[in-house]
Formats: C-alpha cells, sequence, structure tokens
C-alpha cells in the first residue's frame, strides 16, 4: 500500500506538534511520562530560582519546579512555588525545604528529609526554611575584606602622603639627620652587642676553667664528702642530748653557789658581803703588819739574847712602814 505524500505531511505534523507539547511541558517541569504529582513551598524570595529548576533530597533530583505566583497582592506575604515531583518516593512530612543558590546564580530546592512516620501526597504544603547560598555566604565573607581593604588602602594613601611630607625639600635635612641619628645608635648598640659577647666570652672561659679544677679535684672532693658523712655521723652517734642536760645541771649547780655566795648565810657570804668582818680584817691586817714590822725594826724589845746589851727602850710602832723592805732603819 502506498502512502501519499499529504499523509506523510499529516504524520509529520502530528509527531512535530506532540513533541512540541511535550517539550514545552518538559521545560515547564511537568514530565508526561513519569508521576505528576504537585506539592507547595512557601518563600519569602525566590532569588535564582526559575522554573524547571531541579528539586532534590538527599542529592537525588526527585521533581522540577513547576510554577511561582504570588501568595497574595502584597508580594511580602511569600511567593508559592509549585513542585512536580517525578518520582515515586515518600517524603514525610516534617521535611523542610530551602533554595540552595550556586555559585553561578542557578539555583534550586533542596528537601530535608524528616523523621515522621506519615508522609505527604499530593497537594500538600512544605515546611520551608531560609539559607543563605554559596554567593550569599561569599558576598557576606566578602563584605568585611574589601571594607578593610579599603581602609588599608586609606592608611597606605595616608603614609604615602607622610613620606611626601618628609622628602619635602624644607625636611629633607631633617630626614637625614634622623637617619645619621638611627646609623649612629645602630653602631652604638652593634658595640655594646660585641662587648657583652666579650665579657660574656670571658665568663664562660672562667666557668670552663672552674669546671676542669672541679673535675681534677673530683678525687678531694669525693674525701671531703666522705668526712663530712663521718664528722656527721659521729656528730649523730655522739649523746648530744645527755650532755646539754649534764651541762644544764652544771650551770643550775653553779647558779645556785653565786646565790650561795652572794647571801649573808655562809662564811664566804659573810666575807664579801658584811662590810663590818672585812673592816676587822682590815684592822687585823693592819695590826699584824704593824707587830711584824716592830719586830723587825726593835727585836730587843721582844726577844732580848745579848748579854751586855741594854732593853730596847723607843716607842712600839704605832703604824706600818711605807716600804718596809727598802726604808733605812731608826
Amino acid at each position: 500500500m502506498k502512502i501519499s505524500n499529504e499523509t506523510k505531511i499529516g504524520l509529520l505534523a502530528v509527531v512535530a506538534i506532540a513533541l512540541l507539547i511535550f517539550g514545552f511541558n518538559f521545560l515547564k517541569g511537568k514530565n508526561l511520562f513519569e508521576r505528576n504529582d504537585k506539592i507547595y513551598a512557601v518563600f519569602p524570595r525566590v532569588t535564582g530560582l526559575t522554573n524547571s529548576n531541579p528539586v532534590t533530597m538527599n542529592g537525588l533530583q526527585v521533581g522540577m519546579v513547576y510554577k511561582m505566583e504570588e501568595k497574595t497582592r502584597n508580594i511580602n506575604d511569600g511567593i508559592i512555588v509549585t513542585i512536580n515531583l517525578a518520582r515515586n518516593i515518600d517524603i514525610p512530612k516534617n521535611s523542610l525545604a530551602f533554595i540552595s543558590t550556586e555559585i553561578l546564580g542557578s539555583g534550586s530546592i533542596v528537601i530535608e528529609p524528616g523523621n515522621a512516620n506519615t508522609f505527604m501526597s499530593s497537594g500538600d504544603t512544605l515546611v520551608t526554611l531560609t539559607k543563605a547560598g554559596l554567593l550569599d555566604r561569599m558576598t557576606s565573607s566578602l563584605d568585611p575584606a574589601i571594607r578593610s581593604l579599603d581602609g588599608t588602602l586609606q592608611s597606605v594613601d595616608s603614609l604615602v602622603e607622610v613620606a611626601g611630607g618628609y622628602f619635602d625639600p624644607n625636611t629633607k635635612n631633617n630626614f637625614q639627620k634622623i637617619i645619621a641619628n638611627l646609623s649612629n645608635a645602630s653602631a652604638g648598640l652593634n658595640n655594646l652587642i660585641v662587648q657583652q659577647n666579650s665579657a660574656l666570652n670571658r665568663t664562660l672561659a672562667n666557668f670552663d676553667k672552674l669546671s676542669g679544677a672541679l673535675a681534677k679535684n673530683t678525687d678531694n672532693i669525693d674525701q671531703t664528702l666522705a668526712n663530712l658523712n663521718k664528722t656527721s655521723a659521729n656528730l649523730a652517734n655522739l649523746k648530744l642530748q645527755e650532755t646539754i642536760d649534764e651541762l644544764g645541771k652544771t650551770v643550775a649547780s653553779l647558779n645556785s653557789a653565786v646565790a650561795k655566795v652572794n647571801s649573808r648565810d655562809g662564811s664566804l657570804g659573810l666575807l664579801l658581803n658584811d662590810k663590818k668582818l672585812y673592816t676587822n680584817l682590815e684592822n687585823t691586817s693592819r695590826s699584824l703588819n704593824i707587830l711584824l714590822d716592830d719586830l723587825r725594826v726593835h727585836p730587843k724589845r721582844y726577844i732580848s739574847i745579848s748579854v751586855f746589851g741594854k732593853k730596847d727602850k723607843n716607842k712600839p710602832l704605832q703604824a706600818p712602814l711605807a716600804d718596809s723592805t727598802g726604808a733605812s732603819l731608826n
């Protein structure tokens, strides 16, 4: 059977119209051969979102944006986004939806699944939240950096102006003097560092000598420490407490003896403290001295041993001689 050209043209026109309808609906987010349940989400703004943008859940595309329309005449009331689901999956009713904006400006709706046991059906509305997209986060991060860079540029500009003032002919000489003073200060600091290094080197050398001397006398040091240990052990072995107790007793006895000497109860105390006894002893001693001097000067008065001698009629001494060994005899 031969098909006429008119029939071919008619069939081609039908196929073209079907493809046009299919493509138009596909671009609108509606697939004629897949599930086309519709759910809704209300956002305060839909920046970067257009029709046919994907709707994903756990990274898997589950539908497309079908259309967007204002909720009321007041745009601040929100924008209703119709989502055309293309997969036969269960979406928990407490799931959340937000708009994710890529760096190039294209957006998508991301559904974060909840944990409810009941699931959404066609015509239900998702709970939405607002999250900053990547572009918004980059913009918010770049804004402080840009402001900081602007402040830095202003500071550099001020620094350039100040430097230009320093190189002004009227202040050039002052700037050169400042540089010269800084150079002198740097040279002085270098000299000070050199001197300090020399002193430090000498100190280290002396310390090295001391360390060497200690190393050479290690045996003597060990012997000295051993002797100290022996001395310490001997001191520890001494009955030091008993010695101290005996010394205390001796001091107590001495104090008692001194107290008795100071009192008038004993002979020694009377001798030391009684003035009358001292006076009597002094008088007795003086009389004894007179008697001895008189006996030495006038012995005939007391002992008569001469056959032809006369009796000594001189008066007895009334006071002791000043110096009985060096004075001339009467």
